[in-house]
């Protein structure tokens, strides 16, 4: 076989001749793999740190003696500052490039995760927490986008495994948190969880500023043609050399903003947005109907030891890494529309079931319905709303579209965080369970409705001519 150097060579004049010299691999050199996971190291992180929390929650309650209140604002800040910073990070990705945020993201994720594992009181690990919620907010945008590009488009199923990784992540600190248990370390437990984090974040900075090559399709939209071929060469072997550039207006290309979010809601994009919002929003409020509860559903299941209960939350986990693997595979095969309806309508089912028959089901069955609930809801849409929002934009406007579709997705892990719990409140688990099938009902619609998926739609984003100019305001007067 040829080497991808002696196979592959090409003009680079606009984004479009990147993607299509990108497009004619059948898989990644050994170089772009190693970057391509490097890129997906940054959701580990972000999964890891976000789990580093719930793993210890008790423990740290017990120490700092926090209210109900107090709890519910620290598990909430997280998801909360990252609707924020998704569309920052977005907008700043546009301007300056991925790997820059991407390395900020890490060292932001750094100070967080130290400042909570020292933390002497709520507000210290109130203000580690808003720093991982910054850092998680910049970097999944920013990662998503990055991986989008430096993906052919035969292998664009293998995005879906972020959604792997994130249940690996989520497993891996349950398992931490087991082995500091087991080694009798005590009410400190939560320190460990929370504090293991700044390592990741600091090894992941470390190889992300040795290795990450900037994005080609990101500099060949602005117009550096020939950074663009050298990096082509850098991470595939491409025999690449800049072209004439392209005739797109230089204010534009230079000048990627807020004020460019407004295309996102327009033709072509509107429908696209539309799906991957819905999909992003409707799949993390679905996930916290079990997600959520799986120490309790653990608990009633496998015990009241805590080794125990810890055993089987990382099982329950276990399925979304099943799940999140297999996503790749049905994401090319059915298509990502059709692999999130088919998820949605299984989660609406198994919904119904656990929620129905909570606290009656046999042991067998209150074990098999949650674990078929993780499984399909990480096979099916708990991978593609960030996928498709990835795939689904112009290179230049790309982690603008992942920034603000993945703000308006975020509201659902904090309505999941915050109304929830008021419903189980006032109604208890089961019932609450049974009444939130709506949420992957509503889901279904939405993929039945909107019929756009980036993977079976056979058009190229970066072969698009969009006016990204605001609309014109109607003179008065």
């Amino acid at each position: 076989m040829a080497s991808p150097s002696t196979a592959v060579a090409g003009t680079v004049s606009s984004p479009s001749d990147v993607v299509a010299l990108i497009n004619k691999l059948g898989r990644l050199p050994r170089k772009a793999n190693f970057l391509w996971y490097l890129i997906l190291g940054g959701l580990f992180l972000d999964a890891y740190s976000n789990a580093a929390l719930s793993a210890g929650l008790s423990p740290m309650v017990k120490e700092l003696a926090l209210t109900p209140g107090q709890v519910g604002l620290l598990t909430a800040t997280a998801p909360a500052v990252a609707i924020l910073f998704n569309p920052a990070s977005g907008w700043l990705a546009a301007r300056i490039g991925r790997v820059k945020p991407l390395l900020l993201a890490k060292l932001i994720g750094v100070a967080g995760a130290l400042l909570t594992a020292y933390a002497g009181s709520f507000e210290t690990v109130w203000a580690g927490r808003a720093l991982v919620g910054v850092a998680y907010g910049i970097d999944f945008a920013v990662a998503m986008a990055m991986l989008a590009e430096y993906t052919p488009a035969s292998l664009k199923g293998r995005l879906n495994l972020w959604q792997c990784v994130w249940y690996i992540a989520t497993t891996s600190n349950l398992a931490l948190t087991l082995i500091c248990y087991k080694l009798g370390i005590g009410a400190e437990i939560w320190r460990w969880s929370v504090g293991s984090a700044a390592v990741i974040a600091g090894a992941l900075f470390v190889l992300q500023m040795a290795f990450l090559v900037e994005s080609p399709s990101w500099l060949a939209a602005r117009g550096r043609l020939a950074d663009a071929a050298q990096n082509l060469r850098r991470i595939y072997g491409f025999d690449a050399v800049p072209g004439e550039r392209a005739d797109t207006p230089a204010e534009v290309q230079q000048s990627i903003g807020f004020r460019q979010t407004g295309v996102l809601f327009r033709k072509p994009y509107l429908p696209r947005t539309m799906l991957s919002t819905l999909i992003s929003l409707t799949q993390s409020m679905q996930y916290f109907a079990i997600g959520w509860y799986l120490p309790v559903i653990s608990l009633a299941i496998f015990g009241e030891q805590f080794e125990k209960a810890t055993v089987g939350s990382m099982i329950f986990n276990a399925a979304g890494i099943i799940g999140g693997a297999v996503s790749a595979y049905v994401g090319r095969r059915m298509g990502l529309r059709m692999s999130s309806a088919v998820g949605y309508a299984m989660a609406f089912v198994l919904l119904l079931v656990l929620g129905l028959g909570f606290g009656s089901l046999p042991t067998v069955l209150a074990f098999t319905v949650p674990f078929l609930f993780i499984f399909f809801h990480s096979a099916g849409p708990g991978a593609n709303g960030k996928s498709i929002a990835a795939l689904s934009y112009r290179s230049d406007i790309r982690t603008l579209g992942t920034g603000i579709t993945g703000m308006l997705g975020s509201f659902g892990s904090v309505v999941g965080l915050y109304v929830f719990p008021l419903i189980k409140e006032s109604m208890g688990l089961g019932p609450t369970i049974a009444t939130l099938a709506v949420v992957p009902l509503l889901g279904l619609i939405s993929c039945i409705v909107i019929k756009w998926d980036p993977t079976r739609s056979g058009i190229d984003p970066d072969d698009e001519v969009i006016d990204l100019l605001p609309a014109p305001v109607p003179a008065t007067r």
